[in-house]
């Protein structure tokens, strides 16, 4: 019995001197593979018009076919708590990922794109890009 438990001692020092090691030693967090981030907001020129919404986000999900973008999520105003650092006055949001800044480029100039603003930026008053890269 005096063996089991000092196997039972020696291993649980062990592992407590493994699990220290690893919170002594942290890894560096893994690069993201879709750095370049792009978002933008789409105010409509007819504001409660969820027609003309419906339009833009269905334009939008057009633009999944793009390889370069490698997420795009599409999105509408929250119904979340009115506070004054939140601006809630836009309609339609598309937030993209891209690898780099050409990825982002062959999106601008891409022929699906280019459409995409042929046919809906009609429903648009005011459009508004904020395009960030993780550090």
């Amino acid at each position: 019995m005096e063996n089991t438990r000092r196997k039972f001692i020696a291993g649980s020092v062990a592992l407590a001197a493994g699990t220290v090691a690893s919170i002594a030693a942290p890894s560096q967090p893994e690069k993201s593979k879709t750095p370049l981030v792009h978002h933008v907001f789409f105010w409509l020129k007819n504001p409660g018009s969820t027609e003309d919404r419906d339009k833009i986000v269905a334009g939008l999900k057009t633009l999944r076919k793009i390889e370069a973008i490698k997420d795009l999520r599409i999105g509408v105003v929250a119904s979340t708590e009115k506070r004054d650092v939140v601006d809630n006055s836009w309609a339609v949001s598309e937030l993209m990922f891209f690898e780099d800044l050409a990825g982002q480029a062959i999106y601008q100039d891409h022929p699906i794109h280019q459409k995409f603003i042929k046919d809906c930026s009609h429903l648009w008053d005011k459009v508004i890009v904020y395009d960030a890269i993780d550090v």
